[in-house]
């Protein structure tokens, strides 16, 4: 088997890889960096909930890979299969293997729509959809725009998902949609959530709240989505209480938003580097892997317990590329992640509730309070979601240009 080696090997091209790769190559452009992804192109995720709400055009939120991936890295368009974290070294589905000084694992997470009964088979029809797949959103703003009357159920499942606002951000553009053209009296909505709490970190509740008694939403907490029969348009609950299911429910829909249960990827699972569940092992602080000094973990795939969002990944990839320069520098590492997130929530086409948060739901904000109070709906928050945020992604972010996101 051919073998290639490199200063940095980067597994997988997402936000978190892409992000790593140039953050990298800003601080040292003489990296021999290889990237691998077999993905021939490159989303902007966030936007997709705007797809769904008919702001955005599915078609802007992706750019073929070999425009993202920052010049002077190679570009390995093949999938890892196995990690030989011992010989440092990583063996791709062709069987070729690339070895390094220093690997960066982002591999993402699994969208496990057939972990819900019926699901898949029904998706794009039956008026059942989800904002989390590409080729979905559209169906999403479709099923808005000829819904008149019935019952509209969005869902979401256990923790941990990507970004724990955008099950919401559905829910609210679309009441607000149908209060704006007077229909809302006339649709039943509900929000089914796992959960015991409409969100995770309390200082956002008191304004997401009044949200939901504004439109009239039916929340229901404690009820996760089983199982999908798009013929007759009917979802089943279990009803949870103190973990365990105390009952089921089926309800009728027009309509069915679905965020579906989430995983670390199928082949992660078994690896060196990986927890029991499949996740990238790393410590919370430094990103490391606890097992093997030379590899870390970033972005959506990672274990640590922060909220899995493109804006944790901006302020991540500063900290992975810093230390990996300390590591081979054999110096101490210096660069810390404090747990960021963000979830821009979406309460209307007009406002918005910034949730910035770190670990511990510690709350983190960008901007003073005179400027920008994040618990609290505002149009300021609009502007960036809207218009700053996706250009903030393609020309700062994934360009290294860590513009607020230095360690």
């Amino acid at each position: 088997m051919p073998k290639t080696n490199y200063d940095v090997c980067i597994v997988g091209a997402g936000a978190a890889g892409i992000a790593t790769a140039s953050s990298l190559l800003k601080r040292k452009p003489t990296l021999n960096i290889a990237l691998i992804d077999a993905s021939a192109s490159h989303v902007y995720q966030p936007g997709w909930t705007l797809v769904g709400a008919g702001i955005f055009n599915a078609k802007d939120t992706t750019r073929s890979m070999a425009s993202v991936i920052p010049k002077g890295v190679t570009w390995v368009q093949q999938a890892a299969v196995e990690f030989k974290a011992d010989s440092n070294s990583v063996v791709l589905d062709n069987d070729d293997v690339i070895e390094y000084k220093a690997l960066v694992v982002a591999p993402g997470l699994k969208l496990d729509f057939d972990a819900i009964e019926g699901l898949t088979q029904t998706l794009g029809q039956h008026g059942v959809t989800s904002n989390y797949r590409y080729d979905l959103a559209p169906y999403t703003w479709q099923l808005v725009q000829q819904l008149k009357q019935g019952s509209a159920l969005f869902t979401q499942p256990p923790m941990p998902i990507k970004c724990a606002g955008a099950p919401q951000k559905a829910l609210y553009l679309s009441a607000d949609w149908w209060q704006q053209k007077g229909l809302l009296n006339n649709i039943k909505v509900a929000f089914h959530n796992a959960g015991g709490v409409l969100f995770g970190v309390p200082a956002y509740v008191p304004a997401l709240m009044d949200t939901v008694e504004g439109y009239g939403i039916d929340l229901q907490l404690n009820s996760q989505l089983v199982k999908v029969d798009g013929p007759t348009q009917t979802a089943t609950f279990n009803l949870i209480k103190d973990g365990a299911v105390v009952g089921q429910e089926t309800k009728h829909f027009d309509m069915l938003h679905v965020c579906p249960p989430q995983t670390a990827h199928d082949f992660m699972r078994g690896q060196p580097i990986a927890d029991a569940a499949g996740w990238v092992n790393v410590t919370p602080d430094t990103l490391q892997n606890p097992h093997y000094s030379n590899v870390f973990g970033l972005g959506d795939g990672a274990n640590t317990p922060n909220a899995k969002t493109a804006a944790a990944v901006r302020k991540q990839a500063p900290v992975v590329a810093q230390n990996i320069l300390s590591l081979l520098a054999h110096k101490p590492l210096t660069a810390i992640y404090d747990g960021y997130g963000s979830c821009p929530l979406t309460v209307s086409r007009r406002r918005i509730v910034l949730a910035e948060f770190g670990y511990g739901g510690k709350l983190l904000p960008t901007f003073p309070t005179w400027f920008l109070d994040g618990t609290k709906p505002t149009r300021r928050a609009w502007w960036l979601k809207a218009k700053a945020m996706p250009s903030i992604y393609w020309n700062l972010m994934l360009k290294g240009r860590e513009w607020l996101t230095k360690p």
